[in-house]
């Protein structure tokens, strides 16, 4: 597909994808400086607030993986404009919400539609490019992806301290809305051409019902207790429910996620190693949001400016990883990011004056920005493209659902420690305990690279691997389905 697409479409296809992958960023991270303001204005309890973040959790985590194979089933083209479309109205639900439910409701839409537009962006990049550029593409979507994920509490800041929150989501409607004309007019389509147009429907049920009861407990354990009945049988559910989807994927003719993937050794140690970065992620924009406003006295607007600082580092780190890509192995690139991220919050656990805090708060973005951008780019290179949508459902399902798990247990850890700790000692304790377990991880990938390469799974540094895929060689073992299991382009 991508050797065959024209340079305007690919452009068009380019500029759709990066517009709606902005939105959807900036939307994210944005919110979470706005819930105060929510609060004050509909007259609930800040608890009650936090159903807008939990809503779109439960959303967004629960549509990847059914989002992705509806693309590679039906066409990306369609998955990509619906998807879009559903958040542009979203976004305009929120900004005219009445109240708070109304709200809630209006950010499930949004959840959907990003559920659907994150996948497909990605699959539809792979399959537009051609292999010689794909990389780049990909590393440049996420680049300016990750400029919404560094602004977005800078934006949320300045918004709820100035004009109000809404004005988020009507900065967010035209631009989803732009990202949809364009997709209309130059996205071409293209779908998984071995897979039947069907949709394994049971498997999509008990997924939903695993991950929402499961993102559900997540979300809410803290405000309703851990050994709560309710967190508990949620919990409950999720497991049963996630082992009813295991046996349905293992017998379904046409499975919604084809167990084989996890044969793949490559794929597991980037998706494995992309989840640990962005759980630390998710863990470092929190405590710093914490410790900006109520250790250093930051408002709101003030320790938004301060997050500019790895905003340009995130940023870049789309672009980086591409360029890395044709140059070192994907494991390589994530152990690599790690190390950074993990010395970085190490280190910013030590430091207090602005002059040096700020440099390594921005060396921190760079490790935790590559690590979860470069997990989508390196996905793609160790899948067939027919099965990309699948492939990134399943990676942005994990990035997501244990993302939101890190957070809980960061707060929760945090509430445990603050009676008989500080509140900076607190903060520091969750970032030196995140930046080991990352460093650790970095260490289990590298060895696990280079047993790859040992066992002539993936070629050594400098060897021509398949086109297009930045050196890697993986073994299609998924018997009977080669195009299924991690085969390469």
């Amino acid at each position: 597909m991508g050797a065959e697409s024209s340079p305007t479409a690919r452009t068009g296809a380019f500029i759709a994808v990066a517009v709606a992958l902005f939105c959807i960023q900036l939307d994210f991270f944005a919110l979470n400086l706005a819930v105060p303001g929510i609060a004050d204005q509909f007259g609930v309890t800040a608890s009650a607030a936090q159903w807008t973040l939990s809503a779109y959790m439960l959303a967004i985590g629960c549509c990847f993986i059914v989002g992705g194979r509806v693309g590679d089933v039906f066409g990306r083209r369609g998955a990509l404009l619906g998807g879009t479309a559903l958040f542009a109205a979203g976004s305009v639900g929120c900004a005219l919400a009445p109240g708070l439910w109304a709200l809630v409701g209006a950010r499930v839409v949004q959840g959907i539609g990003a559920g659907f537009v994150f996948p497909v962006s990605v699959s539809v990049i792979t399959n537009a490019f051609a292999d010689t550029t794909r990389a780049r593409a990909l590393g440049a979507v996420f680049g300016i992806a990750n400029v919404g994920t560094a602004l977005g509490p800078f934006v949320g800041g300045g918004f709820t301290e100035g004009p109000g929150w809404r004005w988020i989501f009507w900065l967010l409607a035209p631009l989803s809305l732009l990202a949809l004309a364009v997709a209309y007019v130059y996205v071409p389509d293209s779908r998984d051409p071995t897979a039947p147009r069907q949709l394994d429907l049971t498997g999509c049920a008990t997924f939903v019902c695993a991950l929402a009861a499961l993102t559900l407990a997540v979300e809410r354990g803290s405000a309703w207790g851990w050994d709560h009945a309710r967190t508990l049988t949620l919990l409950a559910l999720s497991a049963a429910a996630g082992a009813l989807f295991v046996r349905r994927e293992r017998r379904a003719r046409h499975p919604l996620v084809d167990l084989g993937l996890f044969r793949n050794t490559p794929y597991v140690l980037v998706t494995g190693t992309g989840t640990v970065t962005n759980m630390a992620y998710a863990v470092t924009v929190f405590v710093s949001t914490l410790y900006l406003q109520q250790v250093r006295g930051l408002s709101p607007l003030m320790a938004g400016v301060v997050f500019l600082a790895p905003a340009a580092l995130v940023a870049l780190s789309g672009p980086l990883g591409a360029r890395l890509s044709g140059r070192m192995r994907p494991v390589s690139v994530m152990a690599l990011a790690g190390t950074v991220a993990g010395t970085g919050m190490i280190v910013l656990t030590l430091v207090t004056a602005w002059w040096l805090y700020v440099p390594v708060f921005a060396w921190c973005g760079l490790g935790l920005g590559l690590g979860w951008t470069f997990a989508s780019v390196a996905t793609q290179q160790v899948v067939a493209p027919e099965r990309a949508g699948e492939a990134s459902g399943v990676l942005l399902t994990s990035l997501v659902t244990l993302g939101a798990v890190a957070l809980a247990g960061a707060a929760a850890a945090i509430t445990a420690m603050l009676p008989e700790r500080s509140p900076q000692a607190a903060y520091d304790a969750i970032l030196r305990f995140a930046g080991v377990v990352i460093l650790a991880a970095s260490a289990v990938v590298l060895v696990a690279g280079h047993r790859l390469v040992g066992t002539g799974s993936i070629p050594p540094p400098g060897a021509t691997g398949t086109p297009g895929s930045a050196g890697l060689r993986v073994p299609g073992g998924t018997g009977s389905r080669p195009s299924r299991g991690g085969r390469l382009p």
